[in-house]
């Protein structure tokens, strides 16, 4: 009678544990050493790949057991290793994590931990029957990550192969990469790639973020396998418990030497299967199973060469992980199309399709322009919101796919708000308000657009101040606010509240652009601060977000008083220009017969036609040091249209 897998390997594991207590034989025709049975002194031999795919052996020499030094408090086995292999590379490499070791040919577990500051000669050694409790973990439902090894030991880092990025994009992918402690080396393609090869204990083995037109995979070796199942590295990954990586061959070209620790430099070869558990005592993966992925479509044209190009990856899923595996490929696929750095003007739109086809697509369009790196300038928007709607509060967030279309130019496709003119300039609730706004784009002729602006049905009688702005512009007394209260990014993102999941993608979706021009209400009351931290009597900000350009994320945020009512009304008309600048108009808000009654007044005193003009005021903007710069490009403020 044949025994599924699952019955398979607890009978492993629990042979395995068996042999931990010295009273029972090895399952299959690997034999496994039972700790019980280990002795300082004993002599045996690990398998590593050093070049290409063959298979070598270095020697081991074991000096005792450190008891409740592993993880979920498990003994590590203290090894010395050497001979020509361990010579020519150098010590324990990076991407030698998994090597199997065997004492009097049985398998005792996988190197996994060195020392800091050692000579790359002394390792730790991962108990196999640890190992194989990854093959009876339920990945069912929700698991508790394993805690880390004790902290005085350092595993053996797995190396992160980056296949297909440029040079600028590996710096930038660098960057991103390290709050998650990982460092990506540039590798090449191999040859033999893209085809397919069994594993073995020993072999190379890769568990892979991204893959596609663009590779990028961490290097291990293989501790063990049973049929189509192994297990690998010794030690976590990521140590996000279930996982579902994509699991690749690996082919090496060589291990690279390093004052501080040499690695294994290899490819990330063909897609084999899928790992599915990543815990402390290592990874463990099906091979011939296909892991979950979240296909990456990216097409960029350079409107100056007229050079297009189009990438096609697919990423796993992780909330965590998505917006930097997503950012860095484009950022990719702009770099390489462009093939040149600094500055330029990018126009973009994305399109993130939910898993949950009832859910309607997040859609969204803007322009940026960078004097420095627009490759940069064009993914910021993608990874804040990515991460916003990904890591959001309210309720998982699973994409299905994502599209990303570009064209970028190197001209500075920027238009400065010189002033606007509006009337009338007496106004009732629910009157529309006929604006003409003068633009002039950088060594450009001016131009004019016109809109209309409706004063919204509530709005209190009074002056109302309307406040003209590119769509990425803030107004100068939320700048102030900032500068005055040192507000910094991680400040403004906690006092941002949205109401569910729904508020919040509407928002983000409907947010503005920077080559609108927007007008609104801009209350002189005001505040950034709650009122928790605010000793003057100011209300609470609504509607705006504080935070330099990009202005994609400006929050829409309500105080209690507010609840309910509709979102500030606010009028906006696209350009071909990323808009700067802003300026401020002041209306007065009456009764309809009082309204009436100053108008006619103001015509007796030969006011034309009774659509009396108001002009655009400007606030000097080099009140503030980093707007200097800006102010010297605002034009003349409360110029008359021409």
């Amino acid at each position: 009678m044949r025994r599924s897998f699952k019955e398979k390997c607890c009978a492993a594991w629990m042979a395995a544990c068996l042999l931990a207590g010295g009273t029972g034989t090895a399952y299959a025709q690997t034999a496994f050493m039972p700790l019980s049975e280990v002795k300082e002194g004993m002599e045996g031999y690990a398998r590593t790949v050093i070049q290409g795919t063959d298979i070598n052996t270095f020697q081991v020499h074991v000096l005792g057991v450190m008891k409740n030094k592993g993880a979920s408090g498990g003994d590590l086995v203290l090894v010395r290793v050497s001979g020509p292999v361990i010579d020519k590379t150098g010590g324990i490499a990076q991407g030698m994590s998994g090597s199997p070791v065997y004492i009097n040919g049985k398998l005792l577990g996988a190197i996994a931990y060195g020392f800091p500051q050692s000579d790359g000669r002394l390792g730790m050694v991962t108990p196999i029957s640890d190992m194989l409790k990854l093959w009876t973990v339920d990945d069912r439902g929700e698991q508790p990550q394993t805690p880390e090894p004790s902290s005085d030991l350092i595993p053996v880092s797995t190396p992160l192969m980056a296949v297909g990025y440029t040079p600028d994009a590996l710096s930038y992918l660098s960057d991103k990469m390290k709050d998650l402690h990982m460092v990506p080396y540039s590798a090449a393609s191999a040859g033999s790639d893209d085809t397919a090869l069994p594993l073995e204990p020993g072999s190379s083995v890769a568990a892979t973020l991204v893959t596609g037109d663009l590779k990028l995979g961490a290097i291990g070796t293989v501790t063990y396998v049973d049929g189509d199942h192994i297990v690998a590295f010794g030690h976590p990954f990521m140590n996000r418990g279930n996982s579902d990586y994509f699991m690749h061959n690996s082919y090496i070209f060589t291990v690279v030497p390093s004052r501080e620790v040499p690695f294994k430099l290899g490819s990330v070869g063909a897609e084999i299967g899928a790992v599915t558990q990543d815990r402390g005592t290592g990874i463990s993966g099906i091979e011939g199973k296909s892991a979950e992925a979240v296909p990456l479509h990216v097409s960029v044209s350079d409107t100056d060469t007229q050079e297009s190009s189009n990438l096609n990856v697919r990423m796993i899923r992780s909330e965590k992980l998505m917006p930097t595996l997503a950012a860095t490929s484009v950022y990719n696929a702009v770099s390489q199309t462009l093939d040149r750095s600094g500055q330029g003007t990018v126009s973009l739109k994305y399109t993130l399709w939910p898993e949950n086809l009832s859910e309607k697509p997040f859609i969204r369009e803007n322009m940026y322009w960078s004097s420095e790196d627009v490759a940069e300038k064009s993914v910021d928007e993608l990874y804040a919101v990515m991460k916003l709607l990904e890591q959001n509060r309210f309720q998982p967030y699973q994409l299905r796919n994502i599209t990303v279309d570009m064209s970028v130019t190197q001209k500075r496709n920027t238009a400065q708000l010189l002033d606007a003119s509006a009337a009338p300039m007496i106004v009732s609730p629910g009157d529309p308000i006929y604006i003409r706004v003068r633009l002039q784009p950088y060594r450009g002729d001016v131009f004019y657009k016109e809109m209309t602006f409706t004063v919204p049905k509530d709005q209190p009688y009074g002056n109302m101040v309307l406040e003209i702005r590119g769509g990425g512009v803030i107004p100068l007394p939320y700048l102030i606010q900032q500068q005055q209260y040192n507000l910094t990014e991680e400040i403004l993102d906690r006092i941002r509240t949205y109401k569910d999941f729904s508020d919040l993608r509407d928002k983000l979706e409907k947010e503005d652009r920077n080559n609108q021009i927007v007008a609104e209400i801009l209350d002189p009351n005001i505040s950034l601060i709650s009122k928790e931290n605010d000793t003057g009597e100011k209300a609470q900000i609504q509607n705006r977000q504080v935070k330099p350009q990009p202005g994609y994320l400006k929050s829409k945020e309500k105080t209690s008083e507010e609840a309910g009512k509709e979102d500030t009304v606010k009028s906006c008309v696209d350009t071909d220009y990323v808009i700067l600048g802003d300026g401020q108009f002041v209306f007065q808000v009456m009764k309809p017969a009082d309204r009436d009654r100053q108008l006619k007044k103001l015509q007796k005193q030969n006011k034309k036609d009774g659509h009396f003009m108001v002009k655009m005021r400007s606030q000097e903007k080099d009140l503030i040091p980093f707007q200097k710069e800006n102010s010297k490009d605002s034009g003349t403020a409360g110029d008359s249209p021409q």
